[in-house]
């Protein structure tokens, strides 16, 4: 991603802060795992959308007074040690290279920084990204630190400036739009290269072996969440991801999985049989699900919400599942389709962005993935697509997939 992509990201947000405030962003950092052993690293997502820096520890502080803004990044001091056993840590001059951002300091001079800007200024805000997913979740160093300004500087209002990121996160760039489509042809090659590899008595860790493999050989450093490979009944769980069962022959083998390239998400899922053929009932459910896929992606469009989506997808599965005998009243399809027809896609892969009832626009992606879950049968199936939507209607970025029952089983009884 070029450095004016982030130039621009903190141009639109700083736009929409009042003035005489202050504003920081956190990449954060790993946290403890076990002993001595830390997670792995991943930045902050808003603050690497404003900064393009994917380091830990690092902060970003902007200033606006009088209507004049000013862009700081507070970095590590060099440590000879460390750099021995981990690697050096992201100088001042590489930090301006990446991110765009001329003035820097090091961490230790934060405080003494906002201090004499509190002193010699009459700042009345302070903006944190302040984003709590639950009651009890852990502090975040953003809310540490909203906590302690607030205690030494009553005065100040402190403001969530989550939203404000998230919301701008939701129209993604042409450069966006370009790395979340190579996010989703590395995902369908890993797919396609899974299947191929595909039959009974296998794990379902071995075919999911088989596409990491393939994103490995792209040069993706890691999934944009945790591969689910679910047969037969396990695919009726909708986040299974034990991925440890036995693939048996006559069952169903659902994928849900994703690359992540330079921090945006692929999301994709496929169903195929193990055997290379579908029975006469999963080739039934497989074809109402693919209806619904189909249909509900032709309504996408500007104006259009994802409510909207999520009701049709109900519609069609419901209509074509009483047709079947598997229901007799519309209200029962919840029994067999229980999550939203698709979400927001980007650097998360259920990207940040209240977008359920808002219309659609230009510049959003978001997934479409209809499924019917039949426990009692042994049938879990889900068809999902990456979709762009466009100033006229929609366009699939992840089309390179065999999707009928027919191309699927072409494909597969080509490539055994």
């Amino acid at each position: 991603m070029e450095t004016s992509f982030f130039i621009t990201n903190r141009k639109k947000f700083t736009n929409t802060l009042e003035d005489q405030s202050l504003a920081l962003f956190f990449a954060g950092e790993a946290p403890q795992s076990s002993a001595d052993e830390h997670y792995e690293f991943v930045p902050n997502r808003n603050f690497y959308y404003l900064s393009g820096i994917d380091q830990p520890k690092i902060i970003l502080l902007f200033t606006k007074y009088h209507g004049k803004v000013t862009e700081h990044l507070f970095v590590e001091k060099a440590d000879p040690v460390m750099a021995k056993w981990i690697g050096e840590s992201m100088s001042k001059e590489q930090a301006t290279a990446v991110s765009g951002i001329e003035t820097t300091h090091h961490l230790e001079d934060l405080q003494s920084f906002i201090q004499s800007q509190l002193h010699n200024r009459n700042y009345q805000h302070v903006y944190f990204d302040l984003e709590k997913r639950a009651w009890d979740a852990p502090e975040t160093a953003s809310q540490r630190y909203a906590g302690e300004l607030s205690k030494r500087y009553p005065s100040l209002q402190i403001h969530n400036a989550y939203h404000t990121v998230s919301d701008l996160r939701l129209i993604k760039s042409s450069e966006e739009i370009e790395e979340i489509r190579e996010a989703g042809r590395i995902t369908s090659e890993g797919i396609k290269h899974l299947i191929r590899h595909a039959k009974p008595g296998m794990k379902e860790y071995e075919l999911e072996a088989y596409f990491d493999f393939v994103l490995k050989s792209n040069g993706v450093k890691r999934h944009a969440f945790r591969t689910i490979v679910a047969s037969g009944k396990n695919a009726t769980v909708l986040h299974y991801e034990d991925n440890n069962d036995v693939v048996n022959d006559g069952e169903l083998v659902l994928l849900d999985l994703g690359a992540q390239w330079n921090y945006y998400s692929g999301d994709i899922s496929f169903t195929f049989p193990a055997n290379g053929t579908f029975s006469e009932r999963q080739k039934t459910i497989y074809n109402i699900v693919l209806k619904a896929l189909r249909e509900v992606s032709e309504m996408v469009k500007p104006g259009v919400t994802l409510r909207e989506l999520h009701e049709q997808t109900q519609k069609i599965l419901a209509d074509e599942c009483i047709s079947i005998g598997l229901i007799q009243d519309p209200k029962e399809i919840s029994k067999y389709f229980y999550h939203g027809v698709g979400h927001s896609l980007g650097l998360d892969t259920h990207d940040v962005g209240a977008i359920f009832e808002r219309e659609l626009e230009p510049g959003m992606v978001i997934t479409i993935e209809p499924g019917l879950y039949i426990e009692e049968e042994g049938i879990g199936i889900r068809i999902e697509d990456d979709v762009l939507v466009t100033e006229t209607g929609f366009e699939n970025l992840t089309p390179d997939l065999p999707r009928t029952v027919e191309e699927i089983e072409a494909f597969l009884a080509e490539n055994k």
